[in-house]
């Protein structure tokens, strides 16, 4: 199996779901496959129209955090807002603001790490290179995953970095500012942080249509793809505490939504559902339960559901 830069980690929220109402927890940036410090490689995500309520952040220091963890990203505070406190410039010893793109000419604003270890901590200014790859395409990397050296487009960096073969796919960063984020394909969302602002696609939690075996689940803007990490688990009714511990098609939630769960357990696999078919939910007394409140889905996601015993 190739190794691969670090991914999307996300954490089991702590607080508990209401009717109609299903958490989506913010995304870290962590060392899924590589034993790693992340001092600041943290992403949440930017509000959005139709965002799940009860979103908190969470933090890593390169092992996966416990699944109660609820402190803010980035900091030593407990929070629960979707947004870091941006530093003016970046972080410090920043060179350059990545949503402004303000290096001179032939080069772009990217995170990088500094220090020698697999996280990006600050944001520098590096050379473009002759005819880069654009958005969506392959690239590649030079010397390592985080060095901010890689084959995209001013605008772009190389993410999903195949740490065996050095290549990814370039994901533009995040425009505006971060008190208005943009991105320019408008079937991709910004998620922020205080060092990474990348624009992720969407992809669909029914269809689970993302590539190379990855796991499309929710994120406070969106829905996005990350790494499987279920292993041989992961399947309908185990325990799970992050939520890439589940197989496709598959969320981690509170096993009190499972008769079937083990209820001791920090979370429970529990399949993802169309509201607007019959019921085929596999617990006893579980129903498809919409993920958005009514007027509140974003467009293409209304019918989007999870299967749980409804909560009082």
């Amino acid at each position: 199996m190739s190794r691969r830069t670090p991914l999307l980690l996300l954490a089991l929220a702590a607080c508990s779901l209401r009717p109609h109402e299903f958490t989506a927890s913010d995304a870290t940036a962590s060392g899924t496959t590589e034993p790693a410090s992340t001092s600041d490689a943290a992403i949440t995500a930017a509000p959005a129209t139709g965002e799940p309520t009860g979103t908190s952040a969470t933090t890593t220091t390169g092992e996966p955090a416990p699944a109660t963890t609820t402190t803010g990203v980035g900091t030593s505070d407990s929070t629960t807002s979707n947004f870091i406190t941006p530093l003016d410039g970046g972080p410090p010893g920043s060179e350059c603001d990545s949503y402004a793109q303000d290096c001179p000419e032939g080069q772009k604003c990217v995170p990088y790490s500094g220090d020698g270890d697999l996280s990006w901590e600050t944001l520098g200014c590096f050379d473009v290179v002759p005819r880069p790859d654009g958005e969506g395409e392959p690239c590649e990397v030079f010397e390592s995953a985080v060095s901010g050296k890689d084959s995209c487009a001013e605008g772009l960096m190389c993410w999903d970095v195949d740490l065996d073969t050095g290549t990814g796919t370039c994901l533009a960063l995040c425009g505006g500012s971060i008190e208005e984020p943009t991105c320019p394909d408008p079937g991709t969302f910004c998620a922020i942080g205080r060092v990474l602002s990348l624009c992720f696609p969407y992809c669909d939690p029914l269809a689970q249509d993302c590539e190379g075996g990855d796991l499309c689940v929710p994120n406070a803007s969106g829905w996005q793809c990350i790494l499987d990490a279920s292993g041989e688990e992961g399947q309908v009714f185990d325990t799970c505490g992050y939520l890439n511990d589940c197989d496709a098609g598959l969320y981690c939630t509170p096993p009190e939504y499972g008769a079937e769960c083990d209820q001791a357990g920090t979370g429970c696999c529990l399949p993802y559902c169309d509201t607007s078919l019959p019921n085929t939910c596999p617990g006893q007394g579980q129903v498809c339960i919409p993920w958005y409140e009514d007027g509140q889905a974003l467009p293409g996601y209304e019918n989007v559901g999870l299967c749980g015993v409804p909560q009082a």
